[in-house]
């Protein structure tokens, strides 16, 4: 995922409500949404290049996302943290606890943001600038491409739109979250960061929803969980300059 809107422990019936997209080369192959054959607890994309996943939820109630840290002074080598959300998925293990035990390991992979929920907890672990772990506090928090919570323009805006979501309970309808996440607005240059790509490419980088003919927003996806174990999540596809490839939603 590259930019993602979440609230935890924030809304009477949504214990747990995420809006991201995925950024990525068209190139790269991936299986659409849907439940792992090798894994029949599992609900989500599939990298068939590395094979993890970018975005997961299970049966259980958990969900398990990764983002990459882009920062290309980093060095950018090590396992596929895809692995990181699918490895997790796999096992029973409670986002608290992985979290804290994935530190010791979190060197071996690439620049990585990892966002774990369970029914208890929500958890946030990196490995740049060094390995961490921290507690998600009840509320609308935001991640990209950098720490947690950073601020920004298109993660902000997104957060603002999910908030207003909350605020109106619009009964599980996600189509404010999906118009939210095709936002392809720019930003004003002394708005974006600084991550070594050079000014145009932050430019480009700069919206929610990105249009490339070789590299773009492969896919958009809200996850809907409930307080009483239910929920779903809905998955948009989209190939190159953003053509529409297809939707798919199952609820859980």
């Amino acid at each position: 995922m590259c930019v993602v809107a979440f609230a935890w422990d924030a809304h009477p019936r949504w214990r747990f409500v995420l809006a991201g997209n995925r950024d990525e080369f068209h190139a790269r192959p991936s299986a659409a949404l849907a439940r792992w054959d090798d894994a029949p607890g599992i609900v989500a994309g599939r990298d068939l290049e590395a094979g993890g996943t970018w975005l997961g939820v299970d049966d259980a109630g958990r969900c398990a996302l990764v983002t990459n840290v882009r920062d290309l002074r980093a060095p950018q080598d090590g396992l596929s943290r895809g692995l990181l959300a699918s490895d997790w998925l796999r096992g029973g293990e409670d986002a608290a606890g992985a979290s804290l035990a994935l530190l010791a390991r979190a060197g071996g992979y690439r620049p990585f943001n990892l966002l774990l929920a369970d029914r208890a907890h929500c958890v946030w672990t990196s490995n740049l600038p060094g390995p961490r772990s921290e507690a998600v506090t009840p509320g609308v928090h935001v991640l990209s491409n950098a720490a947690l919570d950073s601020r920004w323009p298109k993660a902000m805006a997104l957060g603002a739109r999910l908030q207003a979501w909350l605020r109106e309970d619009r009964d599980g309808d996600p189509a404010a979250l999906f118009e939210a996440l095709a936002d392809d607005r720019t930003y004003p240059d002394d708005t974006l960061p600084d991550t070594g790509i050079g000014l145009e490419r932050e430019r480009w980088l700069s919206s929610a929803f990105i249009r490339g003919e070789d590299y773009g927003t492969r896919a958009s996806t809200v996850v809907l969980l409930d307080r009483a174990g239910g929920g779903a999540i809905i998955e948009r596809r989209w190939g190159p300059m953003g053509v529409p490839l297809g939707e798919t939603r199952v609820d859980l």
